[in-house]
């Protein structure tokens, strides 16, 4: 059956507006948000009703369709200008997700060359960015199950799923895949704090698709895989540098690194939209700091003692001398360096 274990949409264009699925809410209430102005989708961004890099562009693209609405609707003649400041908003929400960035300079590509009401032609475009992602991941679903080897169990970290995607997911894409193929008999997920997408989202959607899944603490991790319960690490990433270093959410590195001691293969799956051959290495990515509150409470509620710190990094990087293997819908890169990279991006402007 093709595309098995693939019903999920966070994301949805429906009568002029967008309706995201607020991930907030998850896993004990499904409700789509419904947003119809720029402002609603810079917040959406920001406050983490959505997440996941490629989700952030593709709702950042739909975010640009209502903006020329409202600016065309304003004023006819001068919008291409006053929606500049819209572009701005969209791209400061999250600046670690390259994706982000990605999607807004295509859609300004459509802005630059429209002539007269451009809603139609922007809409176009930003549907074109989301079906684009749904197809690029059901290929690195395929590219990235075809070397899982015999049939084991796999560990992922966050959510880099269909909540994260257009649709079907990256790391989870290949999760999907390898478990209809019998390649994988069970998932285990990182809780992922502070935010807990791992228990919140990824858990939630691998019981939607009747894929067996286990979750357990992030310090957990370690021991999982000194006993041998998984042969791979499966993961996304928000942005991949020109030499292959990956950013990815905080508690990416530890597990690279455990993987690497303990013998378990490292796959990072992501779109070549994330790859960003600007940066030359890791050590260039804006890192995103959040609030110290994330980490100190827990829904509103105070978890640790009055008058404590926090550190809060939302991302961390890998060195990609502890990735095995590089998934793109352009190919699989095995231990990607610079000039890997290069080859593989060649394509790109």
């Amino acid at each position: 059956m093709p595309y098995a274990h693939d019903a999920i949409r966070a994301i949805v264009w429906r009568e002029e507006c967008l309706e995201l699925l607020d991930q907030r809410l998850l896993p004990g209430v499904e409700c789509y948000q419904r947003l119809t102005s720029v402002a609603e989708v810079v917040s959406a961004i920001r406050d983490m009703m959505v997440r996941g890099a490629p989700a952030i562009g593709i709702t950042a693209a739909y975010g640009v369709v209502l903006a020329a609405r409202a600016r065309y609707a304003e004023d006819a003649q001068c919008w291409q200008t006053a929606i500049q400041s819209d572009c701005a908003a969209l791209a400061a929400a999250r600046p670690t997700a390259v994706n982000l960035v990605w999607a807004l300079r295509r859609m300004e590509q459509v802005i630059a060359r429209a002539v007269g009401d451009p809603v139609a032609e922007l809409l176009a475009e930003a549907q074109a960015i989301h079906e684009e992602d749904i197809a690029a991941n059901r290929r690195m679903g395929q590219l990235g199950a075809a070397v899982l080897g015999e049939c084991a169990a796999v560990l992922t970290h966050c959510n880099a799923g269909a909540l994260a995607t257009g649709g079907y997911g990256t790391a989870l894409g290949v999760i999907r895949e390898g478990f209809a193929a019998g390649l994988i008999g069970r998932v285990y997920a990182d809780e992922t704090r502070p935010w807990l997408q791992g228990a919140r989202l990824t858990a939630w959607e691998l019981v939607r698709s009747g894929i067996p899944v286990t979750l357990l603490a992030d310090g957990a991790a370690a021991a999982l895989m000194r006993e041998g319960k998984v042969r791979w690490v499966i993961v996304g990433a928000d942005r991949i540098t020109a030499n292959g270093d990956v950013a990815n959410k905080i508690g990416t590195y530890g597990l690279a690194i455990a993987a690497r001691y303990h013998g378990v293969r490292f796959m990072v799956v992501a779109p070549s939209s994330t790859v960003d051959m600007r940066l030359t290495s890791g050590a260039q990515i804006p890192i995103e700091q959040r609030a110290a509150q994330e980490v100190l409470a827990l829904d509103n509620q105070l978890i640790a003692a009055d008058g404590a710190e926090a550190w809060n990094p939302a991302f961390d990087v890998t060195p990609a001398e502890l990735v095995d293997a590089l998934v793109t819908e352009r190919g699989l890169v095995w231990a990607p360096n610079a000039e890997k990279m290069m080859r593989l991006m060649a394509e790109v402007k």
